[in-house]
């Protein structure tokens, strides 16, 4: 594909877009039913899904030729609070890989060779635990889990550091955060303990620029903003010039307004994506919750993403004076998340020191079982003490960009 000439490219995406619209009204009920009366044989007259579109159990979601068993299927982290479970046919996750692959060679990082520092969380339980570890060991990484970011965790991580030939750093934005203020509290400099070290690739949360500085100046390499989505693909990836250019490779991109009208390049709206290769399951004019704004630079074959707005994640500060990641939360909503799709957003937030309130909308009330299943799930992550509260809503309020963050920090 990236063979292809521009005018190539450009009627390729045409009719790949084009195709896999077909494809899932030919073939996935599910998604005949939705578009059926609203579209038009024109791509302008597909309508707008978001997750709720799609919070049923997902045999019902799949289309014709796919079940569970030759699927991909995993959850989305419900960052933006809506959380549900998804499927990729096996084409479409490997097309993903593919193309994670291709942006990571552009600073010259070899999946099969390059060894990763990774700064994600982890399950504790035994079963879980040891089948990251495992995959960790197969993907060439070693994993700093973003449970405890105290200073006597942070100085485990500097003498691996200086014991491993790390080549890249990946994970949390948050944690790397601060990891790179504990460096610079400590006046060193990442590279010179590690020589190895080419970048760093942060992800899932917003990058704030003076964020960017602080790390590029402690990690002594260049620091790479990544933006995605377990439930699509790699969205955005900063090239080599600085711009954060959207995957035009297997996602369609479009920045839309409160109408569903497309806007001109420059415009804030909400981010709307098309999965091109997804046979198992729509992701067709999928509204991801996020508002952002494409560059005037911008084309079908180049487009650029100028600016993202409302994807942080703060951190939670307990008791001890520990901390950890705002995104602690995602391993916790493994707990929350069913297939029948009975939770259909929640946001965690932090009321005291030691006290949280779940807020959650929900076809039936939490159980209490189910309610001191999450709260052992929560004190397993952080620490013991902590007071956990619940609220069902009718209706969460969002912010004002429309995105519902999953952790709201009060204190």
């Amino acid at each position: 594909m990236q063979r292809l000439s521009p005018e190539e490219k450009r009627q390729d995406i045409f009719d790949r877009r084009n195709q896999i619209v077909n494809y899932h009204i030919e073939h996935t009920a599910f998604y005949r039913n939705k578009i059926l009366g609203t579209y038009k044989g024109d791509w302008n007259s597909v309508p707008i899904m978001n997750k709720r579109d799609l919070q049923c159990p997902l045999e019902e979601r799949l289309s014709e030729d796919y079940h569970k068993k030759n699927v991909y299927v995993n959850k989305t982290s419900g960052s933006s609070g809506d959380p549900f479970i998804f499927a990729k046919d096996k084409w479409c996750h490997a097309m993903t890989w593919a193309l994670i692959m291709d942006r990571f060679q552009w600073y010259g990082i070899d999946f099969n060779k390059s060894l990763q520092a990774r700064f994600y969380g982890i399950p504790l339980d035994y079963v879980g635990n040891t089948k990251e570890r495992l995959k960790d060991w197969f993907a060439n990484r070693y994993r700093f889990s973003v449970f405890d970011l105290s200073e006597a965790a942070f100085e485990r991580y500097l003498q691996k550091f200086k014991s491993a030939s790390f080549e890249y750093i990946n994970g949390y934005t948050s944690a790397i955060v601060q990891f790179a203020k504990f460096l610079k509290g400590k006046d060193l400099i990442l590279r010179e303990i590690c020589p190895t070290l080419k970048v760093c690739i942060v992800t899932s949360e917003m990058l704030f620029d003076g964020d960017k500085y602080l790390m590029q100046a402690v990690f002594g390499i260049p620091v790479v903003n990544e933006y995605g989505a377990s439930e699509l693909d790699l969205i955005a990836f900063q090239n080599l010039r600085g711009e954060w250019q959207l995957n035009s490779d297997t996602l369609y991109v479009e920045i839309v307004d409160e109408h569903d009208m497309v806007l001109p390049y420059g415009e804030e709206g909400r981010v709307v994506i098309t999965s091109l290769f997804n046979k198992a399951h729509p992701f067709i004019r999928y509204d991801i919750g996020d508002i952002g704004v494409m560059d005037e630079s911008s084309t079908m074959v180049k487009p650029v993403l100028k600016q993202l707005i409302g994807r942080s994640n703060d951190l939670v500060r307990l008791p001890s004076g520990n901390t950890a990641a705002g995104l602690t939360f995602y391993y916790v909503t493994k707990s929350i998340i069913e297939n029948d799709g009975n939770v259909k957003e929640f946001v965690i937030e932090q009321t005291e020191l030691d006290s949280f309130l779940i807020k959650y909308i929900s076809s039936e009330e939490l159980e209490e079982h189910y309610k001191s299943k999450i709260c052992s799930e929560i004190i397993k992550y952080l620490e013991p003490g902590l007071h956990i509260n619940f609220e069902r809503k009718h209706q969460i309020k969002r912010s004002g960009s429309g995105k519902l963050k999953q952790f709201i920090s009060r204190i």
